[in-house]
């Protein structure tokens, strides 16, 4: 007999996707993938040598289940250095990726009936595991004339007794949207004012376009930090996806639990991994390798961007961040019923796969990943033109 946790629980639609994509690739199908969230590069040479290197000399073993000193050393160098926030080694757990250390977060914090804020769209991980852990998401519906921008204002209304924490996700998968400093700032004191943790997932944090800027909301002062989890990886920001290395930032009375979870569930992240995670960090080349990656993604985005905007019937936001963007496609959904519908008339149609907005909590969107070269950008947003035109 199941628990009534795991019974409503869906999977990952993004994986799944890929998984279907992988498949029939593997059948000959000349199918275009638009739903990979994990950028095309391959980890760079110098981060995998230092995983050999650490396999070679031994470091095969359990480490603390807080990480390693040293990549917990460097990540408080990484924080202070480049995004204004002071924590110990103490106060920065390594997790199995930037979604292990949510769920720890969530489990750590979350009570039977209590309600977390959650900007929609979303990422699709976040209400399951909200909801694994006996709370409830509340949306706060983003309007696409404001660019999915989350303010302050958009806050208030939703907040209650039973609330007790906020996702922050900038920029956001899946519209690409990034939070301005100065409403950052007006979110964060609102949140203070109204004690309710902050949970700011920062893994597209090296993904910021045109005048934008990432900020972390745990700079602003000593008293936000002492209610934000600081959540990332190395996943995107090195394309490390299968390397499964995430961290979690956060003062210590809660590090110290989080710890104490990792220790009751995975022990601790990959030894050896977390050697090449903190090559990420050490090595020079690890900034120039995340210039090139943004210098790219930026390409690609103008050039999506620049396509949907001529497919009729279709309006998109230009995103400001990450390496996804959003289109609405809801006139050509309804037709069909439903963008899980119109997911399925795209692949079959036009062999092209990307995901539904409804997995992200906005019906009658789809969500394209530009992980892909211009060329391949060209060819499946064409095919999605001509399939469009069939309905």
């Amino acid at each position: 007999m199941l628990s009534k946790r795991v019974s409503f629980m869906k999977p990952s639609p993004t994986l799944a996707l890929t998984a279907k994509v992988n498949q029939l690739k593997g059948q000959g199908v000349d199918v275009i993938g638009f739903g990979a969230g994990e950028p095309d590069f391959d980890t760079p040479d110098f981060i995998k040598e230092a995983c050999i290197k650490a396999l070679k000399e031994g470091k095969t073993k359990y480490s603390p289940s807080a990480g390693i000193l040293p990549l917990r050393e460097a990540l408080s160098e990484k924080l202070l250095k480049e995004n204004g926030v002071e924590y110990k080694p103490s106060e920065i757990v390594i997790t199995s990726g930037a979604k292990m250390a949510l769920y720890l977060v969530f489990t750590a914090i979350l009570e039977e009936g209590d309600e977390v804020l959650l900007p929609s769209p979303y990422w699709v991980t976040y209400p399951e595991q909200i909801l694994l852990c006996g709370a409830k998401p509340v949306e706060i519906k983003l309007r696409e004339e404001k660019g999915f921008v989350l303010t302050a204002e958009d806050i208030r209304p939703y907040i209650t007794k039973k609330t007790k924490a906020l996702v922050l996700n900038s920029p956001s998968n899946p519209t690409g949207a990034v939070v301005p400093e100065e409403e950052m700032k007006k979110i964060a004191e609102l949140c203070l004012e109204n004690n309710i943790l902050i949970i700011s997932d920062e893994c597209y944090e090296a993904f910021v376009y045109d005048d934008e800027k990432f900020v972390s909301p745990a700079s602003f002062s000593k008293e936000i930090r002492e209610i934000t989890f600081t959540v990332n990886a190395f996943s995107k920001t090195y394309s490390m996806t299968g390397w499964r290395v995430g961290y979690v930032a956060c003062p210590e009375k809660f590090a110290k639990v989080i710890a104490d979870l990792n220790s009751q569930t995975i022990s601790n992240a990959t030894t050896f991994a977390q050697y090449g995670a903190l090559e990420a960090l050490r090595n020079p080349e690890g900034k120039a390798f995340v210039k090139t990656m943004k210098e790219v993604f930026q390409k690609r985005r103008d050039l999506a961007y620049d396509l949907l905007e001529k497919v009729p019937e279709v309006s998109v936001v230009k995103p400001k961040g990450a390496f996804y963007i959003f289109p609405n496609l809801s006139f050509y959904s309804a037709k069909l019923g439903s963008d899980l519908a119109l997911a399925e008339f795209l692949l079959e149609k036009g062999k092209v796969a990307a995901v539904p907005g409804s997995a992200f909590g906005r019906d009658g969107y789809i969500r394209i990943s530009y992980c892909v070269s211009e060329d391949t950008i060209e060819q499946g947003i064409g095919r999605i033109e001509k399939a469009l035109a069939q309905i």
